[in-house]
């Protein structure tokens, strides 16, 4: 049996950052609290957990003081730095310089809005970890939205700034971005005059997989699709593999592996999420590789 690891599939550069910060500093404490999942992918965060990574919601973090935090590559809201100076903190932070800078540029749009009596919508995932830090750059006011219902909750009387949460589809920003100028011509008959920008903050490193996944999928009779549940990012691509390869099935671990999948199999293509360690990849076509 031919087993191919897909070579644009793994972390993003934002998550070695992360992991690496995080590795550097176990190795001369052995221990480190991370506000959250580093990464969303079980299997590597169990890693981390067993050289003493310990992950904590923020509602624990407000009860810490005196210690190292690590902030992870979705970024923080400023409230997060604000108590972590109060209870005197360390962060140790990791947060994507992509991700950085979209929550500079929110800022200031928010500002920009806020003298015009106008409004920030982010096109994301509500309580996705990015989009929290995201919004509160806004005092938590910005309008997020992802399906179309969401697009309701908008003053199209209002002027208005749009932003994507970095890991969202080129095509569902521009689906949002549609959807919302019609309804503005809708409702506004002088259109031409009206305050709306939409801001492309999608992550190329991301959304390039998408072509790149498509083309892999297609060449492989079967596709395995290694990534945590709760990544969003995984289960979009994982949607999209699918799309062109039905015999495609989204596994976190090994032990989700059903031998089934490979009767009469050739040619089987291993991909994964930008959360997806490629140790795991390996591990895994390394059973199928025994079959």
């Amino acid at each position: 049996m031919n087993v191919i690891i897909d070579k644009f599939s793994g972390f993003c550069f934002g998550v070695v950052h992360a992991i690496e910060a995080a590795e550097r500093e176990l190795a001369e404490s052995n221990q480190l609290y991370c506000l959250g999942d580093i990464v969303h992918n079980g299997m590597e965060v169990k890693r981390l957990v067993d050289k003493g990574l310990k992950i904590i919601s923020h509602e624990e973090f407000t009860a810490l003081s005196d210690c190292k935090v690590l902030i992870r590559a979705h970024g923080e809201p400023p409230e997060t730095y604000r108590i972590a100076k109060e209870n005197n903190i360390t962060l140790i932070d990791a947060s994507c310089p992509i991700v950085l800078k979209l929550q500079n540029k929110i800022r200031k749009g928010y500002e920009d809005m806020m003298a015009v009596n106008g409004q920030i919508v982010i096109y994301g995932k509500l309580g996705h970890a990015e989009v929290n830090g995201l919004v509160g750059q806004t005092d938590n006011t910005a309008i997020v939205v992802d399906k179309d219902e969401d697009i309701e909750k908008i003053d199209f009387s209002r002027p208005l700034r749009l932003y994507s949460q970095t890991t969202k589809s080129i095509d569902g920003l521009a689906r949002v971005t549609e959807i919302i100028t019609e309804r503005i011509k809708k409702q506004n008959q002088n259109q031409d005059g009206f305050d709306f920008i939409s801001n492309d903050t999608i992550c190329r490193q991301v959304s390039n997989r998408s072509k790149e996944l498509k083309n892999f999928s297609m060449n492989f009779e079967v596709i395995i699709f290694v990534s945590g549940k709760k990544s969003s990012n995984g289960i979009f691509l994982f949607n999209l593999c699918k799309s062109v390869n039905d015999r495609t099935y989204l596994v976190s671990e090994p032990s989700e592996i059903d031998k089934n999948w490979f009767i009469n199999v050739e040619n089987v293509g291993i991909c994964g999420a930008t959360s997806t360690p490629m140790w795991l990849m390996e591990q895994i076509a390394n059973i199928i590789r025994e079959f």
